[in-house]
């Protein structure tokens, strides 16, 4: 934020006499020892790791997302595969021939190959020695192969969540601070055009002082259910029926939290209460598509079709976050951030991958200039593209070209390319280890919350209070 600051805040809602009227404790809830344990290494929010000229990478998980990373990765320059490792030695074989189709400088027989058990990664780590992971398995094994690798070495970037309980977050940013190692989830929503375009937009005061965003994974998924025994769908569909709240949250709230620098200078996650809608699709999804006596409807689906939760932050702003990946209705992460001077939202920009499902709109206090003449009307579509001409993130348009053949329009290019670049300059990530906790945080506080009919639940603090002294991130050319 770049007028409203903290003790600005403080002093017109007057927290600064919390104590006075007995409302301390609400305030130090989400910050006291026994929340916040105490640090076992250095702060990383803003860590430069030495610089890495070559970049030795190894690869857990070479399904549909980590054939994407490899892919694209290893074809970057001063980057050496070493390891692939999956319980399918077939998907290995898939990855590296699209690799080898990307990028004729890549010698397949110099990769080493791990398959047919669920603890080969572990030898690979051992024997390869990589200095970089990238980690794409199912949601439970994510927090336990960041942990390993950063122990054994390597920077671990790990698919989104980066775990899914408070104790598995707290293990990986101590293991991180222990070990001085990288563990950035990989939130390559933040590297879509719209969000970019949002962040540059926001930084240069374009809407004013921030105040309320929403945000979403609304994505009907139920085709998943038919991977039964490989496959997305034959693991993450025990999610569905065994868990509870958001399980997804990172999606849509990564760039509405970077937008507001939550975790970073000015303000931070406090509270969140969250209610789920009854459960009901994925049980007549099953009843309609499978025989009664099929696995599928032997699960009992505890988890609520759409989960809202409303996020408080230490400043008093406000988050809407929603999902939904079960009931028929069109994709959305809703992207909206509400300015003093206006509003802006939508994620799809000419040719992205959802076009007309949630066009970009923008409207102003006033109006946009020679477009409209108060914030009553909506500009978008084509009305809009000297504005994004002028506001397109700098490093998209450095990028776009080259990333466009990648996942997602070239987002996920986009995001391995900064990541390389950051790691070979030795400069920050965009994305720190505390983000993807606190972002991934959501799916535990949610479940929390709905058992607690509503009430509030407390963010820890994974920083431990040095939240305040992180920088923003930048608008990076």
């Amino acid at each position: 934020m770049k007028n409203f600051s903290r003790r600005k805040f403080i002093k017109k809602s007057g927290l600064s006499a919390f104590t006075s009227i007995g409302l301390g404790s609400l305030v130090s809830n989400s910050c006291n020892d026994e929340v916040n344990p105490p640090s076992k290494g250095k702060y990383m929010g803003d860590f430069s790791a030495p610089k890495l000229e070559k970049i030795r990478v190894a690869f857990i998980g070479v399904g549909y997302r980590g054939t994407g990373h490899l892919k694209y990765f290893g074809s970057i320059p001063g980057v050496e595969i070493v390891g692939v490792s999956d319980l399918y030695k077939d998907n290995i074989n898939k990855a590296i021939l699209k690799l080898e189709n990307t990028s004729s400088k890549v010698d397949s027989e110099r990769i080493s190959k791990y398959w047919g058990d669920e603890n080969r990664w572990k030898l690979m780590l051992e024997e390869k020695k990589p200095d970089v992971v990238f980690i794409s398995t199912n949601w439970k094994n994510h927090a336990p192969m960041a942990i390993e690798s950063m122990k054994k070495g390597a920077h671990a970037f790990v698919e989104v969540p980066i775990a899914t309980s408070l104790e598995d977050m707290w293990r990986i940013v101590d293991t991180s601070e222990k070990t001085q190692k990288h563990c950035m989830m990989l939130e390559n929503v933040n590297y879509f055009r719209a969000e970019m375009m949002f962040l540059n937009m926001i930084r240069q005061n374009f809407i004013g002082d921030l105040q309320h965003a929403e945000a979403a994974y609304i994505h009907d998924l139920r085709f998943q259910m038919k991977e039964e025994d490989r496959g997305t769908g034959s693991w993450r569909t025990l999610h569905y029926a065994n868990s509870s709240g958001n399980l997804y949250p990172t999606h849509g709230l990564g760039p509405v939290a970077q937008y507001m620098n939550l975790a970073r200078t000015d303000d931070n996650f406090k509270s969140i209460v969250s209610y789920s809608s009854p459960s009901m699709g994925r049980k007549l999804y099953a009843e309609k598509n499978y025989p009664k006596d099929h696995k599928w409807n032997k699960l009992n689906f505890e988890n609520g079709d759409l989960n809202t939760s409303i996020i408080k932050t230490n400043l008093g702003r406000t988050i809407l976050v929603q999902w939904d990946e079960t009931s028929p209705r069109p994709y959305s992460r809703i992207n909206l951030i509400q300015g003093t001077k206006g509003i802006l939202t939508g994620h799809d920009i000419n040719n992205s991958q959802y076009k007309s499902n949630n066009p970009v709109k923008i409207a102003l206090d006033g109006g946009l200039k020679g477009l409209s003449d108060s914030s009553h009307s909506w500009v978008s579509g084509k009305d809009l593209n000297d504005t994004i001409k002028k506001y397109e993130h700098p490093f998209w348009k450095r990028l776009n070209k080259k990333a466009k053949g990648s996942d997602h329009g070239g987002s996920d290019g986009i995001m391995l390319s900064r990541i390389a670049e950051c790691l070979q300059k030795g400069i920050p990530l965009d994305q720190n280890v505390y983000e993807g906790c606190f972002w991934s945080s959501v799916t535990p506080l949610s479940a929390n919350s709905i058992k607690q009919d509503g009430a509030p639940q407390y963010f820890p603090d994974f920083t431990r209070g040095n939240w305040k002294n992180t920088k923003p991130l930048e608008v990076i050319s």
